[in-house]
């Protein structure tokens, strides 16, 4: 396993930058993972009530949620660039979707 060093472009920082946003909506936000963070909840309560788990508070929390998304982003760049650059391509365009066709509403 071979760590690259840190010369990465612009474009690959950006794109990491919007799969770190994308990645973040899906666990957050979407439909596809709600049934995902329903078995969270039921299990650790609301992340509303007072005694909550944590975890039930990180599937809410943006903030929470994309420091894991953007370290396993660099993680990713550094040690797997090739599948990590697809992924993150992948990733980027989905946001960048998403973020326009909210837009035009």
């Amino acid at each position: 396993m071979k760590l690259r060093s840190s010369g990465d472009s612009v474009l690959d920082v950006l794109f990491d930058v919007l799969a770190t946003y994308r990645l973040t909506t899906l666990v957050k936000d979407d439909k596809i993972t709600e049934d995902l963070r329903n078995i969270v909840w039921r299990r650790y309560g609301e992340p509303s009530a007072e005694d909550s788990h944590k975890l039930s508070y990180l599937l809410t929390c943006p903030w929470c949620l994309s420091i894991y998304f953007g370290a396993g982003a660099v993680l990713g760049r550094a040690v797997f660039p090739r599948t990590w650059g697809a992924v993150s391509r992948a990733l980027t365009y989905s946001a960048l979707t998403g973020l326009l066709s909210e837009r035009r509403r």
